[in-house]
């Protein structure tokens, strides 16, 4: 399994608006070039983001996005799964009704325990992963110059 760039994108995103002042509007802009993101790419990103709950979207000129959830209340699990869905190592995981072996299958606990095991590293808060993204991001980024 490999994040998709819009898995990757969407983490970026949420990884810069969960740092410093987190009540305000971000502008998209900003968002984009900072964190390296293609803005139409990042439109389309918002709308998940925001289908999940995770943000708002704000129109106008002093539009954005403002995040819905403090980061400490983020999983870094949330974000992937809005853009990219649920994740599942193996189609029998998600459809029972899929492998007519799945009862007998020596490896459908491995399957089983390898995406629990997956979901419980990512179950991180974005506020755990600020100290990397600040030490990293130029001054300007999180309002100081």
């Amino acid at each position: 399994m490999m994040l998709t760039k819009a898995g990757e994108y969407a983490v970026r995103c949420m990884l810069y608006m969960s740092r410093g002042n987190t009540e305000g509007v971000v502008a998209r802009k900003e968002i984009a070039e900072t964190m390296d993101i293609p803005g139409p790419f990042l439109a389309k990103i918002a709308q998940e983001l925001a289908r999940a709950g995770l943000i708002q979207i704000v129109q106008g000129p002093r539009g954005g996005y403002r995040l819905l959830k403090a980061p400490e209340d983020i999983l870094l699990l949330d974000v992937i799964e809005a853009v990219e869905g649920e994740i599942f190592l193996n189609e029998c995981l998600f459809r029972h009704d899929s492998c007519g072996r799945t009862s007998v299958c020596g490896v459908h606990r491995v399957w089983h325990d390898a995406r629990a095991g997956l979901r419980e590293t990512l179950s991180v808060p974005l506020s755990e992963l600020q100290d990397v993204e600040q030490a990293n991001l130029p001054d300007c980024a999180f309002g100081k110059g």
